[in-house]
Parts: C-alpha cells; sequence; structure tokens
C-alpha cells in the first residue's frame, strides 16, 4: 500500500535551506519515493490551516517511507531543514 509524507514548510534561511534542496531528491528516490506536490504555495479553501508551502511525497509502502525517515545518511539534511524551517510532517497511507 501507497504511503505518503506531507510537510507543511515554512523556509526562514532559503540560503542555509538550499543544500537541503539539492541534496534531498536523491534520498527519496533511494527509497522508491516520487514528489506529488514539491514545495507548492496552497491555496485555502476551508477551515484555519495556512501552510506557506506544502510538500507531498509518495513512496511505494510504509515500510519505504519509515527507511528514508530512519536513514542515517540522511540524517545531516534533516537537521538542516531543521534549522532553516518551521515544519509539520505526518506520515499517511494510500488507500488500496
Amino acid at each position: 500500500m501507497t504511503a505518503y509524507f506531507v510537510l507543511d514548510l515554512t523556509i526562514r534561511d532559503f540560503r542555509g535551506f538550499a543544500p537541503y534542496m539539492a541534496a534531498i531528491p536523491a534520498f527519496i528516490e533511494k527509497h522508491g519515493g516520487r514528489y506529488i506536490v514539491q514545495g507548492a504555495e496552497p491555496l485555502v479553501m476551508e477551515g484555519d490551516w495556512t501552510p506557506e508551502r506544502v510538500v507531498v511525497i509518495e513512496f511505494p509502502s510504509r515500510e519505504n517511507a519509515e527507511a528514508f525517515l530512519n536513514d542515517p545518511e540522511r540524517q545531516d539534511l534533516f537537521a538542516i531543514r531543521h534549522r532553516t524551517t518551521t515544519s509539520k510532517l505526518i506520515l499517511v497511507d494510500g488507500c488500496t
């Protein structure tokens, strides 16, 4: 069953975030993932959720998504994202 990371992202330091943007696609691909939505500015249609940018990444399975999240080679990149952005990340399963 497919799984999706949904990231709500506000970039506070674009210059500092640039190395993350350049390197993270390779790690996503390494775990079978692909971008569905990449840094789009959303149009709020209902409710009070107002993300600045949204990223949606599809993985073939929850196991692939969790392997990506726990990949020790990627930990330095996540540290960059945590330092340069305000972000919220969820993992959801797709429909069968």
